[in-house]
């Protein structure tokens, strides 16, 4: 979440007006970085090997919101590994040590990492069944992979499924504050529901949970109209029209 110090007077105030606790903290309650990175930290210890998956280059580094501390697992755990597709990404402060994602093998050794996470990653993979064969590769026996990435069947995925890829970053550089043309990405949204997920995790040895989320709707701070309905969805819709799922699975003891 952009902090309250860098929004427009005009976002300032629709958040202010729905979400008043931004004032003590620089964030809402229902913030998904918080609650999906509360649950992170509490898997990552200090001897833990943690791999970004799709680490990109650090863009929410940017933000000076106290949550951004939560993200920051560099210092406080053995090892933080980085990987990505995107060159830039060598550039990210947050990681130990980047590897670049070649010829879709991810360059890291079996049976290495404790916590592997995705943050808004799974929504851009195009062989699913390959992502999840090298998370569960690269993870320990007892390891835990970590995802946050959009419900299919939330609004704001519908829409974006309906407009071109090659659109996407300038409409969501303007609609939403804070992010740049070159941190969007095209979308597939290849396994981006829950039961897809739980569906995926079963098929290569993972157990695990999925947990449907929505926090205040900032790509709608545009209008004050919109952002309200936003804020209404966000309080009221049913479960399954969240706007994102979390994700949490672990690859058993024996490591089968």
């Amino acid at each position: 979440m952009a902090s309250v110090a860098r929004r427009s007077w005009t976002t300032e105030r629709l958040v202010r007006r729905f979400y008043p606790e931004v004032d003590f903290g620089g964030y809402a309650a229902v913030n998904g970085t918080a609650v999906f990175y509360l649950r992170v930290n509490a898997l990552v210890k200090p001897d833990s090997v943690v791999l970004d998956i799709g680490c990109g280059r650090g863009a929410w580094l940017e933000d000076p919101c106290a949550i951004t501390e939560m993200r920051k697992f560099k210092g406080r755990c053995a090892e933080v590994i980085g990987i990505d597709v995107d060159e830039a990404a060598a550039a990210n402060p947050s990681l130990d040590r980047y590897e670049m994602i070649e010829n879709g093998r991810w360059p890291v050794a079996d049976a290495s990492v404790d916590v592997a996470f995705a943050d808004y990653v799974v929504e851009h993979i195009e062989d699913v069944d390959a992502f999840f064969a090298e998370a569960r590769r690269v993870l320990k026996p007892g390891g835990h992979l970590c995802l946050r990435t959009p419900n299919r069947h939330f609004y704001v995925a519908w829409l974006s499924r309906m407009i071109p890829n090659r659109l996407h970053g300038r409409l969501v550089s303007r609609v939403q504050q804070g992010r740049h043309e070159e941190d969007v990405f095209p979308t597939v949204y290849r396994c981006n529901t829950r039961r897809s997920l739980l569906r995926t995790f079963g098929k290569h040895g993972l157990s695990g949970v999925v947990m449907l989320h929505e926090a205040e709707p900032l790509y709608l701070t545009f209008h004050p109209a919109a952002f309200w309905l936003g804020v209404m969805h966000q309080r009221h819709a049913p479960a399954g029209l969240r706007a994102n799922l979390f994700a949490f699975a672990r690859k058993g003891d024996s490591g089968s």
